[in-house]
């Protein structure tokens, strides 16, 4: 691999160094372009994708999760420098892009949306990489609004079963801790057991054996967490009380 990389960029050097004009060899222009040269020819020779130059690889990985036709991708990315590039080389090289790390495949249900998009650009003539461009903002958005959603989701789904799981307590059936009319304090029971634990200012957990909601209750011990009282509670709800 490396005795590729040195032939590569070997291999441009002296075609470089052949022309006759000192002007062009000093020229900014020149250099800059030969330097772009041995860094486009050393990510080949490094690279199993041989014909992926940089501006390929760059508008590639742009357009890897915005649902782009792969036929016009492949029209598009061939107009690039770079050999003749096939609808096999453009679906194997996004692939190997989706299952980079920290990457991922396109989301399956916002195709639609991308599609309509890029379809109706296409046909005003927009080109491509505004194109892409355009659903890279699309999909950043889209995400922001689904992660939103799924946040709503999340928040809806924990506030039901805090309901439920206060219904329990109401009820008088076992259940966990949960708070009861926007209390601060946190209730349960244990084998029909009522209790209460309220976390003071010194950030401990006081646990108190109780009757009902508005009892004062019986204070059963201080702890420094709540998994120290959980722990206490297996014991003392089943214990013989006087």
């Amino acid at each position: 691999m490396n005795s590729d990389r040195q032939y590569a960029v070997a291999s441009l050097l002296f075609d470089y160094v052949k022309s006759p004009s000192l002007r062009h060899l000093r020229d900014p222009h020149s250099v800059h372009k030969l330097a772009r040269d041995i860094v486009n020819a050393v990510d080949r020779a490094g690279s199993v994708w041989g014909k992926w130059e940089a501006e390929r690889e760059e508008v590639a990985k742009a357009a890897a999760p915005c649902w782009i036709p792969t036929e016009d991708l492949l029209a598009s990315l061939n107009n690039l420098p770079g050999p003749q590039l096939t609808k096999t080389d453009v679906e194997q090289r996004l692939r190997a892009i989706w299952e980079e790390p920290y990457a991922s495949y396109p989301n399956e249900d916002l195709r639609d949306g991308c599609l309509a998009l890029y379809l109706a650009e296409k046909a005003q003539g927009t080109e491509m990489r505004a194109i892409i461009g355009m659903l890279q903002e699309h999909l950043e958005r889209e995400d922001d609004r689904l992660r939103r959603e799924q946040e709503e989701r999340y928040r809806k789904l924990k506030e039901e079963e805090r309901a439920k799981l206060e219904q329990r307590f109401l009820s008088g059936a076992d259940c966990g801790w949960t708070p009861v009319g926007g209390s601060g304090a946190l209730y349960c029971r244990r084998n029909g057991r009522s209790f209460r634990i309220v976390q003071g200012k010194d950030r401990r957990w006081s646990l108190y054996r109780i009757r009902s909601i508005d009892d004062k209750g019986d204070l059963l011990g201080l702890y420094q967490g709540r998994g120290d009282a959980n722990k206490a509670l297996k014991t003392i709800a089943y214990a013989n009380e006087g």
